[in-house]
């Protein structure tokens, strides 16, 4: 019997063994799932009490106007419950200034930038930085050209390092639309081609000396080269005065590209060069564009062409011949790149690519990585914008008086006697990149590179608003008796600038001008060595000259 009992407990037990542990197992996932159930709620409703409680005491910095003026640099106009740049919307093409008078952005419609807020942490959007920031550097430049071209090259410039800008405007730049605009950004000096400015001018000790003596009383590039050249010793004083360590002269079609340094930043790559050094040799990259619809060649273009000096000889020669696809040289226009100048005494320019000293011979150095980006022909529009600023007749002896190189005058006589469809088919044909297999061929043998970081700077800042904040700041940046100077001063630049340079040095007094003549008779010195013009890089036919040296 105890072993039937025992049997018949054994099997009413044994069922009730798993049944136990069943019931244990389901409910601890039970417990489990309503754990994770509870956990991402109970977050969930932790973060919706927090965001509650920090909306009640902040307000929307996107929603309300009068938030930004915590953020906006003291003295600005975002004070003035303007948008902090980057958060606010266009809803139009014209923007209305606080005063309630229109600014047309048809000038500045490539200055937009998409809603959102790429560079949100732009607190000083007009990059004025601090007097201390060693060393100071200056650009110089001549241009004719709008807001559209000159903010975002001076920006860039900016962002790198550079600390202030002597503009010498005329044309559009002299407008009141751009010159106000310009006369509102911390760190730039707008001088107007007046006449009492070319009166001045036509006083400098340059008339008297040779080394310039080559392009006087020429028309178009040679008297563009003069007045750089004129503009540029006024700016040595005007940046010595300054208190500025290097002066740079750049054409507004020119980036910086400051590689090879600890970072990328002009200010950073200058203040490693020794204190011996006087001149610093940037060697000048050209822009191959890739498509004839270039808007905005410093946010579109992207590939450039490598400058010699950046070159092996062996690769620069051995590939000639496909790089310069049947035009005159290797470059378009120039090849001896631009160079910067440490402020010192008797420093004085030596062309628009060079400057030099009356009293010695610079000690010079030349980068191996930075460059300057030359955005040559970078539009289809330059081919006629260059033609529309010379008058001389478009055949081949005629544009030798007016440029200095080989495919500006072919360019120049294509755009003034072609019809439109055959100087794209041109412009196609001798600029445009549009073989893919010769550009990758090129891209592997170090011909043609990549460059992006200046695209990448410029869309950033076009992103965050500066461009357009910079536009609308400004009539509540200038004073009324400051902003009608500013038109009475373009008025009389665009009155002075049919009349040339050159033409009113020969109007001077005869006496003047044998005295003159009598001064270039002179033989050239050391300290007035020749002005270095725009010059091709080496042809097909220089490489033994190359080897040899």
């Amino acid at each position: 019997m105890p072993n039937y009992f025992q049997q018949q407990h054994h099997h009413r037990s044994t069922p009730l063994l798993p049944s136990s542990s069943s019931s244990s197992q389901s409910s601890f996932t039970s417990k489990l799932l309503l754990l994770l159930t509870l956990l991402p709620l109970s977050l969930a409703l932790l973060a919706f009490v927090l965001q509650w409680k920090g909306d009640s005491g902040l307000t929307d910095p996107v929603g309300a106007a009068s938030s930004t003026s915590r953020w906006a640099p003291h003295g600005s106009h975002l004070q003035n419950h303007e948008v902090f740049p980057g958060m606010e919307i266009s809803s139009s093409s014209s923007s209305v200034s606080p005063k309630g008078q229109h600014f047309s952005q048809s000038d500045c419609l490539s200055l937009g930038r998409s809603g959102s807020p790429s560079f949100p942490y732009y607190r000083d959007w007009k990059l004025d930085f601090e007097t201390n920031l060693k060393p100071k550097i200056c650009v110089t430049t001549s241009t004719s050209a709008g807001l559209d071209q000159i903010l975002p090259w001076m920006f860039y410039h900016k962002v790198i390092g550079v600390t202030t800008f002597f503009l010498f405007v005329e044309g559009k730049a002299a407008s009141p639309d751009v010159s106000k605009v310009l006369e509102s950004i911390p760190g730039v000096k707008v001088i107007y081609r007046t006449k009492e400015l070319e009166e001045q001018q036509a006083k400098s000790r340059i008339w008297n000396e040779t080394w310039l003596s080559s392009f006087f009383y020429k028309p178009c590039n040679y008297e563009l080269f003069v007045k750089q050249s004129l503009n540029m010793e006024m700016a040595i004083v005007m940046a010595r005065d300054a208190g500025m360590d290097w002066i740079l002269h750049l054409d507004t079609d020119e980036l910086i590209h400051p590689a090879g340094g600890r970072e990328y930043s002009l200010r950073q790559l200058l203040l490693d060069v020794p204190g011996n050094v006087d001149m610093v040799i940037f060697p000048n990259y050209e822009s191959s564009v890739e498509q004839d619809d270039i808007k905005d060649p410093f946010s579109e273009v992207s590939m450039f062409k490598k400058n010699y000096d950046h070159l092996p000889k062996d690769t620069y020669f051995g590939m000639y011949k496909e790089s310069t696809r049947g035009n005159p040289n290797y470059f378009l226009t120039y090849g001896n790149g631009k160079s910067v100048a440490r402020i010192r005494d008797h420093l004085r320019p030596n062309g628009a690519h060079r400057w030099h000293n009356y009293m010695k011979t610079p000690n010079e150095i030349k980068l191996e990585e930075a460059a300057v980006l030359h955005y040559t022909y970078a539009k289809f529009s330059d081919l006629t914008s260059r033609r529309d600023r010379c008058g001389c007749k478009p055949t081949k002896e005629d544009v030798k008086r007016c440029f200095m190189l080989e495919f500006d005058r072919s360019a120049f006589i294509i755009a003034s006697t072609a019809t439109e469809e055959e100087m794209l088919n041109w412009y196609r044909e001798h600029i445009v990149w549009g073989d893919k297999d010769l550009k990758m061929k090129l891209l592997r043998k170090g011909i043609l590179t990549r460059i992006y970081s200046p695209m990448v700077i410029i869309q950033g800042l076009r992103q965050s608003g500066v461009f357009t904040s910079v536009i609308a700041s400004a009539q509540t940046t200038i004073s009324k008796k400051k902003f009608l100077a500013s038109i009475d001063s373009s008025n009389s630049s665009r009155a002075a600038a049919s009349q040339s340079l050159p033409s009113k040095k020969v109007d001077r007094s005869k006496e003047h001008q044998a005295t003159v003549r009598r001064a270039l008779n002179i033989e050239a010195t050391e300290s007035h060595k020749a002005a270095v013009p725009p010059l091709s890089p080496p042809g097909i036919n220089d490489d033994h000259l190359l080897i040899e040296a």
